[in-house]
């Protein structure tokens, strides 16, 4: 056997299950079609990650906060979320939910710096870089992982975090719920004349969705999604039409809007695996569950899926069991379906109530808004399910 665990993608997900799985002393290989300098040091582009307080505690436990500059660490205090208009939000107070804050919020390339470097001192994992996955298969007692340049390695359990679109998972033969949404999320940072006192705003206007979500200083990022056959009339403003139209919308609470950065689209697609393994085969991160923006959960579970299928590993490992055994993988698959299901769900209705423009589903929006600023319980649950505050 080459390997006791092979993790096809080296992106935040594997990472941070490689980083999970460390301390054990297990033989793990991680594999990466990018170049290990795009690891080290990744581009800025264009997503600012909403992070629960789950998250925050699996980065603590790894090194990986420890590593993000207090600088480039965010907080979202509270949260209104919006419909048609400005008026009558939906309300999230942190001083409900017994937090600080509601979550946090860190550029993407941050966190993929730091879960590289998380990962890098550890000399019982290996980086692979630039190379590409031509075949998975699995038998009764390994793993085995084909590269394109011919040469095969086996390990006792073969992950995949190789994105939504997973080749990998379709090698291996399991098939997924995938729904494109026919939009577009167009994402960018926005400089301020005003504090957004650590607030976010989700706002589903009639024609598009846009997400305010607070950054440290005078700065936030912008998120908006709209129908892709639209998109062009957001890409081909100019910045200054640009900020004029976000102020505008924001009916000018943090005064002058102005673009900060480029603007970065990326098409809408879910993503729901009918299971997440198969024969010493697991899915994580986004190959396991693609999520719609609107709820900022696509890292979050991925880091929530890491967690859960290590800690399986690791009490199996520690009684000299079989790490690749099905027992694991079926534990693993029941309890990350437990978690992702009903909001994967949930949030592809909201995403297609909030999206149509007929009257009953206006009416069906706005009374959903006012069931949930004006009952308690249901608030406590939401705010439960998106800040995972009790996990």
């Amino acid at each position: 056997m080459d390997h006791d665990i092979i993790i096809i993608g080296a992106g935040p997900a594997g990472l941070s299950f490689a980083r999970l799985l460390a301390d054990t002393g297990m033989n793990i290989l991680l594999i990466e079609k990018q170049k290990e300098s795009t690891l080290a040091k990744p581009d800025y582009d264009g997503r600012e990650i909403a992070l629960t307080h789950l998250s925050y505690k699996i980065m603590q436990e790894t090194g990986m906060w420890g590593r993000i500059a207090d600088k480039d660490i965010s907080l979202i205090k509270d949260a209104k979320v919006l419909n048609g208009t400005l008026d009558n939000p939906l309300f999230f107070d942190h001083r409900q939910s017994g937090k600080e804050n509601l979550g946090f919020m860190i550029s993407n390339h941050h966190i993929r710096r730091a879960a590289y470097e998380a990962v890098k001192p550890y000399k019982n994992i290996k980086l692979m870089t630039g190379e590409e996955v031509s075949g998975v298969s699995t038998g009764a007692t390994s793993g085995t992982v084909t590269l394109k340049s011919g040469k095969e390695l086996t390990a006792s359990l073969v992950v995949s975090a190789d994105s939504r679109f997973s080749a990998t998972r379709r090698m291996m033969g399991i098939s997924t719920d995938m729904r494109d949404f026919g939009r577009t999320c167009i994402v960018c940072k926005v400089k301020l004349d005003r504090e957004h006192d650590d607030t976010a705003y989700e706002c589903f206007f009639y024609d598009r969705t846009l997400a305010v979500l607070p950054l440290k200083g005078k700065y936030c990022s912008v998120v908006i999604t709209i129908a892709t056959k639209d998109a062009h009339l957001v890409l081909d403003q100019t910045p200054e039409e640009f900020g004029d139209e976000i102020t505008n919308r924001m009916e000018g609470r943090f005064g002058n809007m102005s673009l900060d950065t480029e603007l970065f689209p990326y098409p809408l697609v879910g993503t729901y695996a009918d299971k997440f393994y198969a024969n010493r085969y697991a899915l994580m991160g986004d190959a396991a569950v693609g999520m719609h923006p609107v709820t900022a959960h696509g890292f979050n579970f991925g880091l929530r899926g890491a967690n859960t299928l290590a800690q399986e590993i690791i009490k199996h490992h520690d009684l000299g069991l079989d790490i690749g055994s099905e027992d694991i993988l079926m534990r693993y698959n029941r309890q990350h379906r437990q978690h992702t299901l009903p909001l994967y769900m949930g949030t592809n209705a909201l995403v297609g109530l909030y999206t149509k423009d007929t009257p009953l589903a206006k009416l069906a929006r706005k009374t959903l808004l006012t069931v949930g600023e004006h009952f308690p319980p249901a608030k406590r649950m939401i705010m439960n399910q998106l800040t995972e505050s009790k996990a």
